[in-house]
């Protein structure tokens, strides 16, 4: 990396005071910044110039490698032709080109996108969209939602209140009411399962038919559920699971919304995880990788039947869903949507993480034995280590990350999890380094 493309490093602690950092220890930070520059496919400089390996595609964002020139291009391009439209009442081709590539790949009958900036916002608009498809159906009484422990969804206030995890939740208390949350799908008998566990899948699903004899079917909404949960530590469903809590919403008329935010383009080894358990949502959020993480947006698909619904419930000249960002559909959003599903279908890029699978997991797994681990979890090239607590929680898994960082290796934890999910242009010997760089690591704690 050449000098002149150093920034950051003449930093003092003043100039770092204005910019109050999400999710992060901000005291801490300010004393020790890391700091990331430059990126290039696989890879990430700090602002020392030293070289890190990507075990985290930014933040599951980058699933096509960073700074594609591709991307980059079609932006830029964008932005010199036209830089801003609204989409409310006029839009631009750019809005319905990308709905079109992204319908062509989702699960049918899936063919409608609404369009909005991140993940949090993709799931207050889906909680939005299943109120209004209820009410349109004359079911308004419908205001109950389903959710789990150690769930994420977001941090508006409807995804923290879909929130399992305590943390998140800590010190809000305006938050949506009418929500419950089943248990989480891990348990201790699953420890260092590959893939999906075999045990107790349906009887955990059956939480959601315990709410429905607790609070009445005709009184809930909708069940969100990350097909694997994400940001807790790669919580992989047992088998039976997903398959039932389809069986249950069909049976009651309550709308399964998947949050595909992280699972989403190929993370677990096909199109969406929805196509990789067979089971297919009503409702599906997305962001992240939609854009390789160039661009902020997000998206709120849904089966013809909730968009028809919803529509044809007004008579022409009425606004049927009032409801949208100020930024929904970007053209330079836009554009970097459609170059990146470009980019994922002339590579066969989730075909390819599918194969590399296999390699990844035995790999991840090869860590076991080593003894501050307590567990692993996986599925496609997705993967979660538990580390043994000590102290607050969540400070080893903290001290880690900063560890893995010094190291050469970029990774995401939560609490006391590490989250491993590189980009699917990864190669064996990248795997092999930062397994290695892992072990290293993980013997010193």
């Amino acid at each position: 990396m050449n000098e002149e493309m150093i920034t950051g490093s003449q930093l003092v602690r003043e100039e770092l005071e204005s910019h109050w950092l999400p999710f992060t220890d901000n005291k801490t930070f300010k004393d020790d910044p890391r700091l990331v520059v430059k990126g290039e496919g696989m890879f990430l400089w700090n602002q020392h110039g030293d070289r890190l390996l990507d075990g985290c595609s930014g933040l599951f964002t980058c699933a096509a490698g960073h700074c594609r020139e591709e991307i980059t291009r079609a932006v830029s391009e964008q932005l010199q032709q036209l830089d801003y439209m609204t989409s409310f009442l006029r839009s631009h081709p750019r809005s319905f080109e990308a709905a079109n590539k992204l319908t062509a790949i989702l699960p049918e009958p899936i063919n409608h996108v609404f369009f909005c900036n991140s993940g949090s916002e993709a799931v207050d608009t889906a909680i939005k969209i299943a109120q209004q498809y209820h009410a349109c159906r004359g079911e308004g009484h419908r205001n109950i939602f389903v959710s789990r422990h150690r769930a994420y969804h977001g941090v508006n206030i409807g995804g923290t209140s879909l929130s399992g995890l305590a943390k998140n939740r800590q010190g809000f208390n305006g938050v949506m009411p009418g929500v419950v949350h089943m248990r989480s799908t891990w348990d201790e008998e699953q420890r260092f399962s590959i893939g999906q566990p075999l045990h107790r899948g349906r009887e955990l699903a059956d939480d959601l038919y315990h709410f429905v004899q607790t609070y009445g079917a005709n009184n809930i909404a909708a069940c969100f559920i990350e097909p694997v949960a994400g940001s807790t530590g790669c919580l992989v469903p047992p088998v039976g699971y997903l398959e039932r809590i389809r069986e249950i919403c069909d049976e009651y008329g309550i709308l399964l919304v998947m949050d595909e935010v992280i699972t989403g383009f190929g993370r677990t080894g096909a199109p969406f995880a929805a196509d990789a358990f067979g089971v297919n949502p009503d409702i599906v959020t997305l962001a992240k990788a939609l854009t390789n993480g160039a661009q902020p947006m997000g998206a709120v698909a849904v089966r013809d039947e909730i968009y028809e619904t919803v529509v044809d419930a007004y008579p022409d000249g009425v606004v049927e869903l009032a409801h949208g960002y100020t930024y929904s559909a970007h053209p330079a959003a836009c554009a970097a949507a459609i170059a990146t599903l470009d980019i994922y279908e002339k590579e066969s890029l989730f075909e390819r993480a599918g194969e590399m699978s296999e390699y990844f997991l035995n790999s991840i797994f090869a860590l076991q034995n080593l003894g501050t681990v307590t567990d692993i979890r996986g599925l496609g090239l997705f993967a979660g280590i538990d580390v043994e607590p000590e102290g607050a929680a969540g400070a080893k898994g903290n001290l880690l990350q900063k560890r893995l960082f010094d190291a050469g290796l970029h990774i995401k934890t939560t609490g006391d999890s590490v989250l491993i999910a590189p980009p699917l242009i990864v190669e064996k010997e990248q795997i092999d380094e930062m397994c290695e760089i892992l072990k290293q690591e993980l013997n010193r704690l």
